[in-house]
């Protein structure tokens, strides 16, 4: 891994808000028509064992966990999902199965087989232990993260025409982001209630025939959504009440080209920007509205990575491998980076 620190002053690094993960976790079951990965089968290969280093503030005493480990081939990742315990959700591509690993061994398997049509890319887990899913064709569903089980389907637009991609929870919504459309939709958490269509306005302009609106988090004073337009690779800062969204300025950096997911930590941006194998590392001013290049984070496991988990002292991403055939035979993995 390298790292890269332009400006000379230190990263913030408050405490995250702990995001619960629901009751005990149940046993996986390995769906078939999904792949398994080479190390669900309860002995890590050689490749995971290689890669493991101790892992600090995980509020178990540390441990040795692996850094990479196996997801089923063909599986096509893209979104990941952490809450308290240590188990990270990734959704598919290919038919929006759901997988999930267990971070200290690198060891998971199918949580939800998925189906026909299905796709899963966004993730956010709740504390009430609902799975929020970016779906892609107009759709956002939630799923107990126990069982994998659908709790409800939400259509947010139309089939075609637009790409639900990522998905944040801030107050009382989940708000999931459209590529193709100048909008965020807003899914109320955990009750019954009616979608909230968000259209951006103010300094936002869409642009046709390429991914716009991608990775989306709250401000530090949780007041607003920060939303990464991954072309031409600009941060903007959106009021929840009006849509209007007022383009951050970026200090140190000319752009986020390929920006896609956003992960923050306090005042602490981490902007994955995909094609580029890269964390850019941000410093937001108090209002986020300025955004200051810190430092970047890259790593030779990085293939195409697209979101970011935290857990304890490190980063988790997976590898979506958009510039490798995309094949049943495939393989992907999800990785981590200290931070």
């Amino acid at each position: 891994m390298t790292r890269s620190h332009p400006h000379p002053h230190s990263l913030p690094h408050p405490s995250r808000r702990a995001l619960l993960g629901g009751a005990a976790l149940t046993a996986f079951t390995v769906a078939t028509g999904a792949g398994t990965a080479k190390a669900a089968t309860g002995t890590k290969t050689e490749a995971v064992a290689a890669v493991a280093t101790t892992i600090t503030g995980d509020g178990g005493g540390g441990g040795t966990w692996p850094t990479e480990f196996p997801l089923p081939d063909g599986f096509l990742p893209e979104g990941i999902a952490i809450g308290r315990k240590p188990y990270a959700y990734m959704g598919s591509r290919a038919n929006g199965a759901l997988y999930r690993t267990d971070l200290r061994t690198g060891e998971g398997g199918i949580l939800f087989a998925g189906g026909t049509g299905l796709v899963a890319v966004g993730l956010k887990l709740d504390d009430d232990g609902l799975l929020y899913v970016a779906g892609n064709t107009g759709v956002a569903r939630t799923h107990d993260s126990r069982t994998g089980e659908v709790v409800a389907t939400h259509q947010l637009t139309e089939p075609t025409g637009h790409f639900i991609n990522d998905v944040t929870l801030l107050g009382d919504r989940a708000w999931f982001t459209d590529s193709r459309a100048a909008a965020l939709y807003g899914v109320p958490r955990g009750r019954a209630g009616t979608v909230r269509t968000l259209p951006l306005i103010g300094d936002w302009v869409q642009l046709p025939d390429v991914n716009n609106a991608n990775g989306i988090v709250g401000t530090p004073d949780g007041r607003a959504l920060i939303v990464v337009k991954s072309t031409p690779g600009e941060l903007y800062n959106v009021n929840l009440k009006t849509g209007h969204a007022t383009k951050i300025t970026l200090i140190g950096a000319t752009s986020v080209v390929n920006g896609d997911g956003l992960y923050r930590i306090g005042r602490t941006l981490y902007v994955v920007q995909n094609r580029l194998n890269l964390i850019s590392v941000f410093h937001l001013n108090s209002k986020a509205t300025t955004a200051t290049l810190t430092g970047t984070i890259t790593d030779p496991r990085f293939d195409v990575p697209t979101t970011a988990a935290r857990f304890a002292n490190r980063l988790y991403l997976v590898n979506a491998r958009f510039t490798s055939p995309q094949t049943p035979e495939t393989t992907f993995t999800g990785v981590a980076v200290p931070i």
